[in-house]
This record gives C-alpha cells, sequence and structure tokens, in this order.
C-alpha cells in the first residue's frame, strides 16, 4: 500500500474514556465526510483504550482535521490528532543459520 492511500486515516489518542463514538463523529463532522470511527479496546477487558481510528473522505478534509483538531480539548482531556502510520506488514522471520562452532571438550574430572 502507497502511503496516499493511507493519507484518509487519521490516529487520535490521549481521548476521554467517557467519550463515546457520536461525539467523535461530531467533532470530526466539522472537517468533513467521516467514512468510518474505530474506537480501540482492550482484548481481555473489552474496554475503550482512549484511542480511535477515523476515516475521512478525502485527503483536504483529513489534513484539515489534523490542523485543526490536534489539541483540542474533549470533555476533560486534549486530544492528540495526527495522520496514521501504515500497519507493519507481518511477513515471516527469516532465519539466518548461524555458523557452529565445534564445542570444546572439557577436561575430564578425576577423583583424588
Amino acid at each position: 500500500m502507497s502511503k496516499k492511500s493511507k493519507i484518509n486515516e487519521i490516529y487520535v489518542g490521549d481521548i476521554s474514556y467517557e467519550v463515546e463514538e457520536e461525539d467523535l463523529h461530531k467533532l470530526f463532522s466539522v472537517c468533513g465526510t467521516v467514512r468510518a470511527i474505530n474506537m480501540l479496546k482492550d482484548v481481555r477487558t473489552g474496554n475503550f483504550k482512549g484511542q480511535a481510528f477515523i476515516r475521512m473522505s478525502s485527503d483536504a478534509e483529513t489534513k484539515e482535521a489534523i490542523n485543526m483538531l490536534d489539541g483540542t480539548r474533549l470533555i476533560d482531556r486534549c486530544i492528540c490528532v495526527s495522520a496514521a502510520r501504515d500497519k507493519p506488514v507481518n511477513e515471516p522471520e527469516v532465519v539466518k543459520e548461524e555458523k557452529k562452532k565445534p564445542r570444546r571438550e572439557r577436561p575430564k574430572r578425576t577423583r583424588k
């Protein structure tokens, strides 16, 4: 995936745990059309982690949202808004074969 295809996605951090999806939608719709909101939850507890990804409909709207809303106060916290980074591709690990050093033989102990 190229960097240009990912520009429509925004990462939002330091979100209050009281925020609902509707609150984020209202806030970001000021900058344009919100395509999707993904609020991250803890796998074990199911509780909101205070982070979300928001997909806007165009690059211009995404840039405007980042510039306009970074540092905005939402409920009781100032949110951090930035462009989402590409997710690392899960490639199989390449195992390098190490040259094994021959084992040194230890001198045998003798009892006295």
